[in-house]
């Protein structure tokens, strides 16, 4: 990973009935070149929208991959990655941090009729999970316009979820831009960009 290769980092924070969307574009040094906000709607259908907007309006034509916290932020609102590469023309890298047996059965649970079946006809759009050690942790990793191959061998873990190749691209950009732990600095950026987002929205708004 080159010192001045930059990635886009996307993270939420929900508040009551809005999500705050953040947007960090860190570089390989872990150098913070940029920050930009959208707001989505809790529970609602427009977080992918969201996230192409974000894009758009950071408008950086250096960032080389656009990596996401999770598919189904603010309340199973969630996250289109076919749409999402189409729209922003980057690789589209979305990182979760446990294992899980999947969203489709707490998507069958909390939702009905027209709410439940397009959140399902998403989610099983997306591309299947792959795991990957990073740093001695393990995180679960799906990829668009990203090759994300099973590694020829290895066990998969508890969840049954095969290895990624360890040499791939989808695992040196996830592994390039996290120097320690197991969260992605510009995740880990976003992050916390999107909560202090919140906390002033809060504070506006009351």
């Amino acid at each position: 990973m080159k010192p001045g290769q930059r990635a886009l980092g996307v993270a939420f924070s929900d508040a009551d009935a809005v999500s705050t969307c953040a947007g960090a574009v860190v570089r390989g040094d872990r150098t913070v070149d940029g920050l930009a906000f959208e707001r989505c709607t809790v529970g609602g259908d427009d977080a992918t929208d969201a996230v192409v907007a974000l894009v758009g309006r950071i408008d950086r034509p250096d960032v080389s991959v656009l990596l996401l916290a999770g598919v189904a932020p603010a309340w199973f609102n969630v996250l289109d990655l076919p749409r999402l590469h189409e729209g922003t023309g980057l690789p589209t890298i979305a990182i979760s941090f446990e294992a899980s047996p999947g969203l489709a059965p707490a998507i069958r649970e909390e939702f009905d009729g027209a709410a439940r079946d397009w959140r399902l006809d998403v989610y099983e759009s997306l591309p299947p999970r792959r795991s990957l050690t990073v740093n001695d942790e393990q995180v679960f990793v799906r990829g668009v316009g990203v090759e994300t191959p099973v590694a020829e061998s290895g066990d998969a873990d508890g969840a049954d979820v095969p290895p990624l190749a360890p040499n791939c691209e989808a695992a040196q950009f996830v592994r390039g831009f996290t120097p320690e732990g197991g969260r992605p600095e510009p995740l880990r950026v976003a992050r916390l960009a999107a909560r202090a987002g919140r906390e002033l929205g809060e504070r506006l708004d009351s």
